[in-house]
């Protein structure tokens, strides 16, 4: 039983970061009412925590290879949790968007080390076992987020959805001090900040554009120069990637159809999860559910996800993964595209069919995404691999929550309306994606482990 220690050490650490995600969904609206933030405000709240977290993931996993796994992973859950604390203390939305930035620095610390703290630890059968349970935690936290959010909001106030993190932060850095192991840190390894600040720069002003479009319209000073912006600081990226013998992202890969074509499906399956954002506003403001209820009404699909990845990850094992991610992209699609046609006097009953379907294709694409992405890229640059997938869904739930809240914002009217426009879009990337996951997503050349092996790339710290 203590050889399990490890794993229940990261996996709660796991759990918690990704939490973080989904627990605050139906707790906006009462946010918004307590600290008086209209919806851009609100909309930051959400995205800025993905946005750090996908940002700081390229430059923490060098920090792991420099400093230890361990290190970096209890810094980063002693960091999330002083964060959690100035969530719940913030007496406004700057300080609560600041925290939440916070917040994602620490996500990030924890979510480059866990392959490499599960690596240190187990191999053969028992890195099977690990794995599983490692998949189960994570499709739990998604499944439990929006109920106990709104079970705390409606209980306890938002602010207790952020101080539930403390207890649990403490136990899980008293374990891990006890149980992980420690690595051995390398100070050779570099941390590359022009790059670091560059790809910042450009996904901010991407996602801020899109903020600022959804209030001032596209004519406005900031969604006309940010983008322009973006695109500078992008083009420095490339050009200081590109000059480096060991980047954070070989843009090169970008060339390769097969590579670019996962990539983009790896963003086009967080956009099911960013219109969640939008529903769980209807729910609560525009139909006037309070947070219980609006959390029960989003179970189906995490009820369905969570089912879904673990009946679909042993039954779907070998399976082509263009196949698999096609028809997993197809359902978030369809699902979306049936809870479309909301109307204001509609109940919430009404759209439990579409998330259900949305679930369980969120639960197909979720196991066989990481054997997509590892097809693409060279098998000796598998620690790049897992970096660049979490970096990329991180990035794209962030931007896809900025694109969506202009869709929900445009010409006015009832917030079911808004909600349909974002439901319509979302269905259309699903479908575009299915396209594109069916004609361009490289097969694996073999069979490949649970667990890549990682190497010194400095999107994901190599096992110890």
């Amino acid at each position: 039983m203590r050889k399990w220690w490890p794993l229940a050490a990261v996996c709660l650490g796991t759990f918690l970061f990704l939490l973080d995600t989904t627990v605050l969904t139906v707790a906006l609206p009462d946010i918004g009412d307590d600290l008086s933030a209209p919806l851009p405000a609100l909309q930051w709240v959400v995205t800025v925590y993905p946005l750090v977290l996908a940002v700081s993931l390229l430059t923490m996993g060098a920090l792991a290879d420099r400093h230890g796994a361990r290190a970096v992973y209890v810094a980063g859950l002693t960091v999330f949790g002083l964060a959690s604390l100035a969530c719940g203390l913030a007496s406004d939305t700057g300080v609560l968007i600041t925290a939440r930035a916070v917040q994602g620095i620490g996500g990030a610390a924890m979510a480059v080390t866990t392959f490499a703290l599960i690596g240190a630890v187990y191999r053969g059968p028992d890195m099977g076992r690990a794995m599983g349970v490692f998949g189960a935690v994570t499709g739990l936290a998604a499944a439990v987020g929006p109920m106990l959010g709104g079970v705390l909001t409606q209980y306890l106030g938002w602010r207790a959805v952020f101080f539930l993190n403390l207890p649990l932060v403490a136990v899980t850095v008293a374990l891990s001090l006890r149980v992980l192991t420690a690595g051995r840190p390398d100070a050779g390894i570099r941390v590359d900040l022009p790059g670091t600040v560059a790809f910042a720069v450009c996904a901010g002003s991407l996602a801020y554009a899109l903020t600022r479009a959804g209030e001032d319209g596209w004519t406005s000073p900031a969604a006309l120069g940010l983008p322009a912006l973006a695109a500078l600081a992008f083009a420095v990226f490339v050009r200081v990637e590109l000059r480096r013998s060991a980047p954070l992202l070989d843009v090169r890969l970008f060339t390769r159809a097969s590579f670019s074509a996962v990539m983009t499906c790896v963003i086009a399956s967080t956009a099911a999860f960013a219109a969640l954002v939008y529903t769980s506003l209807c729910l609560r403001s525009g139909l006037g559910l309070g947070p219980v209820r609006a959390g029960l009404a989003l179970m189906p699909l995490a009820l369905a996800s969570f089912v879904t990845s673990l009946i679909g990850g042993r039954r779907l094992h070998g399976k082509p993964p263009r196949v698999v991610l096609s028809a997993g992209l197809l359902l978030n699609g369809a699902g979306c595209a049936l809870q479309a046609g909301l109307r204001a006097d509609s109940s919430a009953a009404s759209l439990a069919v579409g998330l259900a379907v949305t679930g369980v294709g969120v639960g197909l694409t979720g196991p066989v995404m990481g054997t997509a992405v590892f097809a693409a890229f060279p098998a000796e640059r598998s620690g790049m691999a897992a970096g660049a997938m979490t970096t990329f869904r991180q990035l794209g739930q962030t931007l896809w929550v900025a694109a969506f809240g202009v869709l929900f914002q445009h010409g006015g009217g009832p917030m079911a309306d808004g909600l349909n426009r974002v439901l319509v879009a979302t269905a259309a990337v699903g479908v575009a994606g299915s396209v594109l996951a069916w004609f361009s997503v490289a097969e694996p050349a073999g069979e490949k482990d649970a667990l890549p092996p990682a190497r010194r790339d400095h999107t994901g710290s190599r096992p110890r």
